[in-house]
């Protein structure tokens, strides 16, 4: 697994602890603002929606509360009105780091994330400076029941393009972008039991970090991810395992 990715499951670990339980609904309420407001209130016909809905689901928000922020997003109720941005910059040793947010005030959200790459011994860098190290996918995340070959056949025949084991997590199951929804539904149909349900974006190539860079670097990622404005952020580091572990 790699750095990024065990970071990852390490942030899972904690929200589902409920240590971040409520930034966590924070995030996702905006995202299914800006969701509805973009595509509509029909999860149907709003594939973006609908993920954020699954979001929302896998967190246990409240039915009530993805109501009201539907109604936010189609100006049924009074609510902020979200801007989508991304900033691209550089984490300790070159490391390639993608944020991107939801504000209501893209200045404050601009200076607060330089003045964070900056104390994180990084450097916000321009649009484009490292966007194209990336490529966007779908995410599925499978419930473990079934062996790697089951939940494999099924996937190649739902139109997935990679299965990576999760361990007791289960399975990752990886598809065009384009695809996310209609291989969810045969994987559903299948039989497998579905977790979250997302896009999200995987390095070309990886930066390998030890020591004080490697501390650095998680200590960045968790300022950025820890910011209200901040829905997601992306890196290309990798860190051993065990150095990961007693790091956390």
């Amino acid at each position: 697994m790699s750095g990024h990715n065990r970071w990852s499951k390490i942030k899972r670990q904690k929200a589902a602890m409920g240590a971040s339980k409520g930034k966590l609904y924070t995030k996702i309420i905006k995202e299914i603002t800006v969701a509805a407001r973009l595509g509509g209130g029909n999860p149907d016909g709003n594939a973006r929606l609908r993920a954020a809905i699954g979001a929302a689901r896998e967190a246990n928000m409240p039915s009530d509360t993805v109501v009201r922020a539907i109604k936010k997003g189609t100006g049924e109720l009074e609510g902020e009105s979200y801007e989508e941005v991304t900033y691209e910059g550089y984490g300790p040793g070159g490391v390639a780091v993608m944020v991107e947010c939801l504000t209501d005030n893209r200045n404050r959200t601009a200076s607060d994330v330089r003045i964070l790459f900056n104390k994180g011994g990084g450097n916000l860098g321009t649009e484009g400076a490292v966007g194209w190290m990336f490529h966007k996918k779908g995410v599925i995340t499978v419930k473990p029941g079934l062996t790697e070959d089951q939940v494999m056949e099924k996937a190649i025949e739902a139109g997935a393009e990679d299965v990576i084991p999760l361990g007791a997590e289960g399975f990752e199951v990886r598809t065009a972008p384009v695809d996310l929804h209609t291989v969810a539904s045969s994987l559903e149909s299948s039989g497998l039991t579905l977790g979250e349900q997302k896009w999200s974006f995987f390095p070309q190539t990886t930066v390998k970090l030890e020591g004080d860079n490697a501390r650095k670097m998680l200590k960045l990622m968790d300022s950025l991810e820890d910011n209200d404005d901040v829905q997601n952020v992306h890196a290309n580091f990798e860190i051993d395992e065990a150095l990961m572990e007693s790091l956390q």
